[in-house]
This record gives structure tokens, C-alpha cells and sequence, in this order.
């Protein structure tokens, strides 16, 4: 697929040094032709089989609307490539399950664009998560809305929520034991233009996700409030992505009878240096020395799997009128990072 995003993909192979050919394809003959015309790729096509038959070829890159997702990479896996599939990895959890063991079967690799993982804020704040500077996490809140641009095929939530879901996902090292969500169709009837959905983690932290194609202002902003500090984190902003607020409150029991004492500390704001790079070019390398070095990319098929479950949770939960979703699973569960819970 050559529309929105893929033009994005084919740039970080045709510069990644790991990729020696890459071929394009598309079903618009015209926009197939200025792909050739904009890039030095090998080849292009409007007939996805001829690249499954092209021995040369050892991995597909899906950039489709959801519904071509899975019986594209289903083909591509039963053909022996290599898969990368863009967010969401599938349109139910059944069908990114079966992605995932026929690339088992096959010794194939199989990744999901979930590209906000690899961007060096995103990292740098599941380093201070992890290191311990925000001391225990209470809450995630965090806020990805814009002025459209409205899908024809998948709500809101499976468009956007993806992202914020995998990078809470990879910060916390777990998946949530429950879900809620509530939203509305406004402008396009049976397809949710605005969601907020809730989150409960089995270690207590709490996750408020918004999501909407209806607000004049594009936002991506995301507080983390922790027992010693607090993060925001702003991915609209150019220079300081990432904030560190030594800010907190601090409760005292009374040592006799009387009102509780509370005492708020408010100390320095820093924004630590972030590395330079672009997400989708560590993204792409991901994928190329997986492949290369037999190893398993960081959004692996798993990684892609677990969102799934849960945009389905959140889906029946806003069919429900918020009712919450229990997820048993979410206890045991490997995350995306790897770390074992």
C-alpha cells in the first residue's frame, strides 16, 4: 500500500543499508507511478501475488486499511516472507493469534507497526519508569485528538488508541485486568469519532486514554504522576518532548487526635536530552536485523496480539454503555518490552 503512511516505509528501506531491493505496490496504477517516479526502487506492481511469487523477495510490508491486514499477511506467510504489518496488527484477536503461529510454524518473523515505541522520548521515558526516578506510578493520562482524519472502516479507537495503548504498555511492563470505555458517533453513524477509555492495571496504576477526530486542536500529550515525581510528555513540542516535575504531595498521619496533615512539594522541572533519530527508521531496522540476526523484534506479533485484546474489550465495553471488560489473561502476560510480569 502506497497511500498515507507507505511512501514513509519504502523512504527507510530504500536508505536502510540491511535492504538491498525493494518493490512497490499498489492497486492505483497512478499512484503506483509516482512511487517509481519518487523513489530508486526496484520495481513496482498492482498485483500483490506477484510479490509473493518473487523468489527474491524474502519480507512483505503491509501499509493497507485494516481490513486488507490479515489476509494480506496470512498470504505472505503461507508464501515464506517475512511480515511487518502496520497498527492495528489485525481486526480480532483470533486472527493476529493466527498470524502469529503460522509465523511460528514457518520461522518466519512477524511485526506490528507500533512505531511510538521506538521514538527516543518514548524510551526515555520507560528508562525513568524503570529506573525508578518517578518512584511508584499512579496514573497515566493522556490525550491524542485532531480535527479528523476520519476512517471508513474502523472507529477511533482502533485508529488512534493503538498508539497510546502499546507505549503504556511497554512503559508499565503489564497489560490491564480491566477495561471500560464510552464514546459517540457523531459524524459518521455506527463508527465512534470520540472515546475515552479506562485502564486498570493489576499493580493498581490507573490509565485514562482519550481519543477523538473531532477537537479544533491536534494534541498528543501525556501526564504520568508518580509518588515521587511527575512526567508529561508532549510530542507536539519540537525541543523539550519529555518534562520531569519534582512535584508531589506528601500525606502525615496525625500523631494525635486531629486533621490529617498534607505537605506539596514543588522543586525543579527538567527535560532530559533525548537521542535524534526518526522512530520509523529504528522501526524499520528493527524489523531488517530481526530478520538478518534471527531475532525477535521489540512490537513482535505478541506485542500486536495484546493491543488487539484490548481494543476488543474496549469496543464491547462501549457497545455496552461502559460496562467494564475483565481480562483474566492480563496477569500473566508477556509485554511488549519482554520484561516477565
Amino acid at each position: 500500500g502506497c497511500g498515507y503512511w507507505g511512501p514513509n516505509l519504502v523512504r527507510n528501506l530504500v536508505e536502510n543499508r540491511r535492504c538491498e531491493g525493494v518493490v512497490v505496490c499498489d492497486l492505483d496504477r497512478g499512484r503506483l507511478d509516482h512511487m517509481l517516479q519518487r523513489f530508486p526502487v526496484s520495481g513496482g506492481t498492482t498485483d500483490f501475488q506477484d510479490l509473493l511469487d518473487d523468489p527474491s523477495l524474502d519480507a512483505v510490508m503491509i501499509a493497507t486499511p485494516l481490513s486488507g491486514h490479515y489476509p494480506l499477511a496470512r498470504r505472505a506467510l503461507e508464501a515464506g516472507k517475512h511480515v511487518f504489518v502496520e497498527k492495528p496488527f489485525a481486526h480480532t484477536s483470533t486472527q493476529a493469534q493466527s498470524l502469529i503461529d503460522l509465523a511460528d510454524e514457518n520461522g518466519k518473523v512477524v511485526m506490528v507497526g507500533h512505531t511510538f515505541e521506538y521514538s527516543p522520548a518514548v524510551r526515555k521515558i520507560r528508562e525513568v519508569i524503570r529506573g525508578g526516578e518517578l518512584g511508584e506510578i499512579y496514573y497515566i493520562s493522556s490525550t491524542r485528538v485532531n480535527l479528523g482524519l476520519h476512517q471508513k472502516d474502523v472507529s477511533v479507537v482502533w485508529d488512534l488508541a493503538p498508539h497510546d495503548l502499546s507505549m503504556v504498555f511497554s512503559w508499565l511492563g503489564e497489560y490491564p485486568v480491566k477495561v471500560s470505555a464510552v464514546g459517540r458517533d457523531y459524524v459518521q453513524p455506527g463508527l465512534p469519532d470520540v472515546a475515552f477509555i479506562d485502564l486498570t492495571f493489576g499493580s493498581g496504576v490507573l490509565a485514562h486514554v482519550q481519543v477523538s477526530w473531532l477537537s479544533p486542536s491536534k494534541l498528543r500529550n501525556t501526564t504520568i504522576a508518580g509518588s515521587r515525581k511527575m512526567l508529561v510528555y508532549d510530542d507536539t513540542e519540537h525541543l523539550e518532548k519529555v518534562k520531569i516535575f519534582d512535584k508531589g504531595v506528601n500525606y502525615k498521619d496525625p500523631e494525635t487526635f486531629g486533621e490529617y496533615q498534607l505537605s506539596y512539594r514543588a522543586g525543579d522541572i527538567v527535560s532530559p536530552k533525548l537521542d535524534s533519530y526518526e522512530p520509523l527508521q529504528a522501526e524499520v531496522e528493527d524489523f531488517l536485523s530481526a530478520i538478518q540476526e534471527d531475532g525477535r523484534p521489540q512490537a513482535d506479533g505478541l506485542s500486536g496480539l495484546r493491543v488487539v485484546q484490548v481494543l476488543e474489550a474496549a469496543e464491547r465495553s462501549l457497545n455496552d454503555g461502559g460496562r467494564p471488560e475483565v481480562l483474566s489473561w492480563a496477569r500473566t502476560a508477556r509485554p511488549a518490552s519482554g520484561v516477565t510480569v
